[in-house]
């Protein structure tokens, strides 16, 4: 069925570049080749969000984006052909993107509280993806937009062991999909089987390498695996 719900996958390359331009071109080139849908990055300031004693500041600094940067990006998404997001963590951010011409915007649940940011990205009309790590209540976040707004279920841990996801209490009627913290694939690999309709997952093309967020991610092989999975799953669930 052509028309079949089609589960998106979203490589979320993050700051897994380490700040390293061509390494954070050939995780493009493998979240394409490997299947995902989407290839998303994170452009903030670091010292707005963190203090310099934080754990792992000195490797946000080092991974922090310019705009000429996420242009660059932008621009090699366009080349290979796999769709450009990035998750914007202030207005000047998401301004870059309006700017780039993105299809979409996403916001973190780190910023699920910042409402300026939130509204500005609704005013553009386009498509939200939001994940609700840091979101306690259990009614979904109020917001006003003329476009889609898709919720992510997220356990902000990074690692999340297993056992912390929980994806029995999950309606994926109501949440549109999952944003998947774990070391492995088994957890999205559940959401997808439960009606998951998005799978957002860190994407390193090494988990040894030094980092805050390589240990739980995928690998490209990983990658191939689970959106093999997918779509397998989308045959049996739809056709």
């Amino acid at each position: 069925m052509e028309d079949r719900p089609r589960t998106l996958i979203i490589a979320e390359i993050g700051q897994n570049h380490n700040g390293d331009m061509a390494a954070a071109r050939e995780l493009i080139d493998q979240a394409k080749s490997n299947g995902a849908d989407i290839a998303k990055f994170q452009l903030y300031d670091v010292d707005s969000i963190f203090t310099p004693d934080f754990e792992w500041y000195r490797e946000g600094k080092e991974a922090q984006l310019t705009r000429d940067q996420a242009a660059s990006l932008a621009e090699h998404c366009k080349r290979v052909g796999i769709e450009f997001m990035a998750s914007v963590f202030d207005l000047e951010r998401l301004a870059w993107c309006e700017e780039l011409g993105v299809r979409r915007h996403k916001i973190a649940s780190r910023s699920i509280h910042d409402r300026p940011l939130i509204e500005a990205a609704a005013r553009t009309g386009k498509e939200m993806i939001v994940s609700l790590g840091f979101w306690k209540s259990e009614q979904f976040p109020v917001i006003k937009s003329s476009a889609a707004v898709r919720f992510l279920y997220c356990v902000a841990k990074y690692p999340t062991a297993p056992s912390e996801v929980h994806l029995e209490r999950v309606d994926f009627n109501k949440y549109a999909g999952f944003s998947d913290h774990t070391a492995q694939l088994d957890a999205a690999k559940v959401a997808i089987a439960r009606g998951a309709r998005i799978i957002e997952k860190h994407f390193t093309l090494d988990k040894a390498a030094h980092g805050p967020d390589h240990r739980c991610s995928m690998t490209p092989p990983e990658l191939a695996e689970l959106t093999a999975f997918a779509r397998r799953c989308e045959t049996i669930l739809y056709d």
